[in-house]
């Protein structure tokens, strides 16, 4: 039989702690390794279960079945458990288990099911199985003789998703008791819930999150709506383990006046006035000696303060990274820039699709639509905010309309989209910069703009991203 496709259940295997047990005892580690594959592919196999991917020192298998994926999940941790490993490398394995809708293409699966499945393996300790509240439902009447579900409540995944609710599989030979769960409710940190799923980057995430680990400061830049907030947060989740004081966000975006941000800062850090010493000096104490990951949200209206805060920051906090989001780089000693693309065009398609659904429910992306939203998401650029702006459409127009009436995008590319008033409609959004150049700086730039076109043929017809860039080029201050 070929792989399941449609609604699925994922097992997600990793071997905790697995990286210093390579560092101390690799000879140890390559045995234990080898035997726990053999170990897990045997239960994974009994009960029909496919395994496609091999990430890290961990197993991805797909089941057809719920059920399926839980007998296999309890009979390899208790043939784990029982295992005699080696005292140089005793092994300890965590699962996760979660069952949702994907896309089977060559041999491997994507999908939001599959990071979900992922993220929930993470939250757990070795021996522990942690299952979703959609497989729990599935299976509540077939749950095998001798298995049980036991509710841990509700917990916030590191997609930064509304809370979940997560359930632990007690089975005979296994262990049972465990710490608290890696859930962003029990870690220090103000990263705020996002209402939508995070969509075609996770490249960029282990690619920032490398950076994080081996320099103090990193900037996304990019044109404004190409999501380096959203790719900051997500970073700054995924990194919660390495920073033990802390992962903090201090958004600059409703600030207007450079002298709020040492207080905002304050704020964000949840640091009081000492007596006789400045907030901005108190804050400094606060930090040295810690290990903190600081996000700095929309720096560009603020970069002369913001690039002296950081370097203070720095300088008095040697285990202090900041990672920072702006239009242009801060130009602080020792950054590192990271210059945001576009979304390539698959996961453009995806995530309209997704947008669009959650506007419209009975939206259906048939191939008869596919390539005109292809074609629509290619005329957008692939830059994340006009896609879900023109995906908050479909309720009145088609995507074979949207794409039609493309050109008069700065019409029809507004709607609601959260509480940022700048990500309101795609005008806004290519203003925000052009809007805090002086009077001067404003007569500059809009005679660099001028984009002529000759008597035989027509204007040039421009991109998203094209008129994106040359009015975030008002950002660089257009001093000539």
């Amino acid at each position: 039989m070929g792989l399941p496709s449609g609604t699925v259940t994922f097992l997600f295997t990793d071997i905790e702690g697995s990286t210093s047990l390579w560092e101390s005892a690799p000879d140890g580690m390559r045995a234990a390794l080898e035997r726990h594959d053999a170990l897990v592919r045997n239960a994974i196999n009994a009960h029909g279960g496919h395994v496609f991917s091999t990430g890290g020192d961990g197993l991805v298998a797909v089941f057809a079945r719920a059920a399926d994926a839980m007998a296999s999940a309890s009979q390899a941790q208790a043939a784990l458990t029982a295992e005699a490993w080696p005292e140089s490398a005793p092994v300890r394995v965590r699962m996760g288990v979660h069952t949702g809708e994907a896309i089977e293409r060559g041999g491997d699966y994507f999908g939001p099911a599959l990071n979900r499945a992922a993220r929930l393996m993470a939250m757990g300790h070795g021996g522990q199985v942690l299952v979703s509240h959609a497989t729990e439902q599935l299976i509540e009447e077939s749950l095998a003789t001798g298995l049980e579900l036991v509710d841990l409540g509700e917990h916030r995944l590191r997609d930064l998703s509304r809370p979940e609710r997560i359930f632990q599989l007690r089975a005979p030979g296994c262990d049972t008791q465990f710490p608290e769960l890696r859930s962003l409710d029990a870690a220090r940190t103000n990263l705020p819930v996002q209402l939508t799923s995070f969509i075609g980057r996770e490249k960029d995430v282990k690619a920032v999150d490398a950076l994080l680990g081996e320099h103090r400061m990193v900037t996304l830049t990019g044109v404004g709506g190409v999501g380096k907030t959203r790719l900051a947060l997500q970073v700054a989740a995924e990194a919660l383990d390495n920073f033990p004081d802390g992962v903090w966000l201090l958004e600059l975006a409703p600030l207007g006046e450079p002298s709020r941000v040492v207080e905002a800062l304050a704020a964000a850090l949840s640091v009081e006035p000492i007596p006789g010493k400045t907030i901005e000096q108190a804050i400094l104490d606060k930090v040295e000696g810690s290990r903190i990951l600081l996000v700095l949200d929309n720096c560009e209206h603020l970069l002369d303060e913001a690039r002296r805060v950081v370097r203070k920051l720095v300088r008095a906090a040697p285990r202090l990274v900041v990672l920072a989001t702006s239009r242009e780089p801060l130009g602080a000693p020792g950054e590192q820039v990271v210059p945001l693309r576009s979304l390539n065009s698959q996961s453009s398609v995806r995530l309209f699709a997704e947008r669009a659904v959650a506007v419209d429910a009975s939206f259906i992306l048939g191939d008869a639509d596919r390539e005109q939203v292809t074609h629509l998401c290619r005329r957008l650029d692939g830059i994340p905010l006009a896609i879900e702006l023109a995906a908050a459409r479909v309720r009145m127009f088609s995507p074979a309309e949207l794409a039609e009436h493309l050109d008069q995008r700065f019409r029809l590319l507004t709607g609601g989209r959260g509480a940022v008033e700048r990500h309101h409609t795609l005008r806004a959004a290519i203003d925000w910069s052009y809007d805090m150049l002086a009077a001067g700086e404003r007569a500059v730039f809009d005679r660099l703009s001028v984009f002529g076109a000759d008597a035989h043929s027509p204007p040039r017809r421009r991109s998203v991203a094209a008129t994106a860039s040359t009015r975030s080029m008002s950002s660089r201050r257009c001093r000539a």
